[in-house]
């Protein structure tokens, strides 16, 4: 009982937040997505795969999210895009307010999509809405194929599933429909692409999605 009341407050507070980080998103008209997964699972280079696809084609800028280091910004800012760093210090999650306090290093009217890669972790980040359109989960098969179900939240209120590093699959126990199957079960609505960063094998579909999505 005692963690419920602390943390039933801190949950509301960070939606207040996350709110009016929505309303200032939706009125600048910019798309919000929130990616998701556990370390290691590829967000960054994926991260990279896809706006070097992207970034002719749709104004984007990126919001990077890590217990510390500036690593991944770096990284991203490489590409050509802008990229901003959140450094938690310790906490395993962004939160609204950390992302409201961001913002203004954006021309918010300028962009097109904002995506927003948080820490790596498969419990924490779902818990605190940013204010985003869409949860975006990221999950390697090298994880093994049981985390959807160890970890049902994030693959539940995920609209998009990116099963990452298929070149693996030969090499590795890991089956893949089972992940699917599984993911089907907890939301029938998710869109699923199956990707390897690596050959690049299913980025230009899933980087051709979410141009269409952002532009719908």
């Amino acid at each position: 009982m005692a963690e419920l009341e602390v943390s039933r407050p801190i949950l509301e507070a960070n939606d207040r937040l996350a709110q009016a980080n929505r309303q200032r998103f939706k009125q600048a008209g910019v798309k919000v997505i929130n990616i998701i997964s556990s370390p290691g699972a590829g967000k960054t280079t994926l991260l990279e795969q896809t706006l070097t696809r992207l970034k002719d084609r749709l104004r984007v800028a990126v919001v990077e999210g890590d217990v510390q280091t500036t690593e991944d910004a770096q990284r991203v800012a490489a590409v050509g895009v802008k990229a901003v760093q959140i450094e938690t210090r310790g906490a395993c999650h962004l939160d609204g307010g950390m992302i409201a306090r961001v913002l203004g290093a954006f021309d918010l009217q300028d962009l097109d999509l904002l995506i927003v890669e948080n820490v790596g972790n498969l419990v924490c980040p779902v818990e605190f809405d940013l204010g985003e359109d869409l949860k975006v989960a990221v999950l390697s098969v090298t994880e093994g194929d049981d985390k959807p179900s160890k970890y049902p939240v994030l693959f539940r209120e995920a609209g998009v599933l990116l099963v990452n590093k298929i070149d693996l699959l030969p090499y590795i126990d890991c089956d893949i429909e089972r992940i699917h199957a599984t993911c089907r079960q907890l939301n029938p609505q998710q869109v699923a692409f199956d990707l390897s960063c690596r050959t690049g094998q299913g980025v230009d579909a899933w980087a051709d999605w979410l141009e269409a999505w952002v532009k719908a």
